[in-house]
């Protein structure tokens, strides 16, 4: 494409380049000082759409080119060379306008596997803080519990199909224990989940941050705004090149430029813009400036895959999925923000461990009181349910290339998924554990006939196949600019960019690890830390807080005996 090179100069204190999870959080905190001008280039355009704002039509951004960057991998050389979906918000909020709106902040452990892996002074001590800063819970008080920040956090309609119960009461059958709160003192075992729905509404961060912040005049949004480039003057960032009508324009940071473009985005600007790995770099004719080996090395996500039933009782969502139950759900949310359309519908959930000697959970469930695909755009006829499952702590990892020096040009993107042993041994777990709990007594009355996987799948051999064949992405991407201060560490512990000035990244990019979760409430903690970083600022607790851990967990996979056995 051929632009009309017109440059404009206009001069910011910092700029924040992605409006998503974290870069709204970021331009809206960084705002809160009348005296900083901030910039926030975002080159999706506006949140407002209903299909957005409604949660259960969860299905329809995540599958529209308006509102998706439309990633896909390379053929995935462990799961039969499928190449794999990988969306990534493309409007105001970003991703946290097409995701799921599960709230899942991951393991304590997780966090302090951070640290121990160089990322020092990002243990779970240290990261509650944010947390409960983002966090307006509207279902739990506790001091692991934030009150009063501009996240909502809800329960849909608090299970009130009683298939959320019999999960959970399964679990509990089955041997585990009953949870009040996983993002609180103890993440293990089955119970409730909850979402950021804000009085019936999607809580993006477009919604809980820039709604108020927009209307500040030290801060300028720009839409549809591709950012092409970090400029440098030596090895310091000065601004940004971006496209905005078909003619290139330049912004310049008399501070910072900060980085919130995602684990896709954010890996990928650095490389156009000449930081990253030398050899990645010339090969796809970009000029160095800055040699950084671990740019969009180490990427991460998490895998799942569907146990789907059938239903003895005419209860599961797939009864309201014609077109007159569709518009009566649509009109009563419409009117009333009530009903159906409030919720993700996915209402209940668990977080176990797959074997004993595993310290804490590495399985994730999400239960679905209907048999449909992830996106909606599938389901069976008569009336099923699922139970979405998924080995959260993954060793397998990837990478995101430039190809070339057109920031238009999609990366090459590879995340070797179930690449190691350990990987594959985690998704045997997750399907023989999982059979064992959904043959529980409290699931008789509404567990009909297995559709998949077929009880008949036994061997190793045959998981491994239907595994391969069957398993999509959680859409978690996460690692490629890790925090660290090992060779291939792309941020140091205040998440400024090695070797080079006045350039940051905050987003999900920086994990070290993933954590056991949904990462949209990670990545906003990052970015509510990552602001207080920059202003030298630090939240502490009063005390540290006790986090669980079975005290026999070296020798037992769960604390009970279960009822029935697969």
């Amino acid at each position: 494409m051929v632009y009309k090179a017109v440059l404009q100069t206009k001069d910011y204190d910092f700029i924040v380049v992605g409006a998503g999870s974290a870069g709204a959080i970021v331009a809206s905190r960084l705002s809160e000082d009348p005296d900083c001008n901030v910039l926030l280039a975002e080159y999706g355009g506006s949140d407002a759409s209903v299909f957005i704002r409604m949660p259960s039509a969860l299905g329809i951004p995540m599958n529209s080119s308006k509102y998706n960057w439309g990633f896909e991998t390379a053929p995935e050389p462990y799961l039969n060379n499928r190449r794999m979906n990988c969306p990534r918000g493309k409007v105001m909020g970003g991703t946290s306008s097409i995701n799921g709106m599960v709230y899942v902040r991951g393991n304590a452990a997780d966090y302090d596997e951070w640290e121990s892996h160089g990322a020092a002074g990002w243990n779970y001590q240290n990261c509650l803080p944010y947390f409960k800063k983002l966090e307006n819970h509207q279902c739990r008080s506790s001091e692991y519990s934030g009150s009063e920040g501009p996240v909502v956090i809800s329960a849909g309609n608090n299970m009130r199909n009683p298939l959320y119960r019999a999960f959970i009461d399964a679990g509990v059958e089955a041997g585990y224990s009953e949870t009040d709160d996983y993002n609180g003192y103890r993440q293990e075992g089955f119970g409730q989940k909850f979402m950021n729905v804000d009085a019936g509404v999607r809580a993006s961060t477009s919604h809980a941050y820039l709604k108020t912040a927009k209307k500040r005049p030290n801060l300028t949004i720009l839409k549809r705004a591709l950012v092409s480039g970090i400029q440098f003057k030596g090895k310091t960032a000065t601004g940004i090149q971006y496209i905005k009508g078909g003619k290139i324009r330049q912004a310049s940071a008399a501070r910072e430029v900060i980085l919130c473009a995602g684990a896709i985005g954010s890996p990928h600007l650095l490389q156009v813009s000449g930081v990253g790995p030398k050899g990645i770099l010339e090969a796809a004719g970009i000029k160095p400036v800055h040699d950084l080996p671990g740019v969009g090395e180490n990427l991460q996500d998490h895998l799942e895959f569907n146990f789907q039933y059938r239903c003895k009782q005419p209860i599961s969502l797939n009864g309201k999925l014609g077109l007159l139950q569709k518009g009566l759900i649509g009109a009563q949310w419409l009117l009333f923000k009530t009903g159906l359309g409030r919720s993700n519908h996915f209402e209940s959930c668990a977080f176990i461990r797959s074997r004993a000697g595993v310290k804490s959970p590495d399985i994730q469930y999400h239960f679905l009181p209907g048999a449909v695909t992830y996106d909606g755009s599938e389901a069976i006829k008569g009336h099923g349910f699922q139970v979405h499952v998924g080995h959260n702590k993954p060793t397998s990892r990837g990478y995101v290339r430039a190809l070339s020096t057109d920031i238009s040009q999609h990366p090459q993107i590879l995340f070797n998924y179930l690449q190691t042993e350990e990987d594959r041994q985690g998704f045997r777990d997750c399907v023989h554990l999982t059979r064992e709990i959904m043959n529980q007594p409290a699931m008789d009355a509404y567990r009909g006939e297995v559709i998949q996987p077929a009880s008949k799948m036994a061997s190793d051999e045959q998981i491994d196949a239907f595994v391969r064949d069957s398993v999509d992405s959680a859409y978690h991407p996460a690692g490629t600019c890790k925090i660290g201060v090992d060779q291939m560490a792309v941020v140091d512990t205040e998440l400024r960019v090695h070797g080079l000035s006045n350039l940051r990244v905050i987003d999900s990019s920086v994990f070290p690890t993933v954590p056991n979760g949904n990462l949209n409430a990670p990545t906003m903690m990052v970015a509510e830390r990552g602001v207080d970083l920059i202003k030298g600022h630090s939240l502490k607790l009063s005390k540290p807080v006790p986090t669980y851990t079975d005290k026999d967990w070296k020798h037992r996979q769960r604390q009970g005996v279960p009822a029935r056995r697969a």
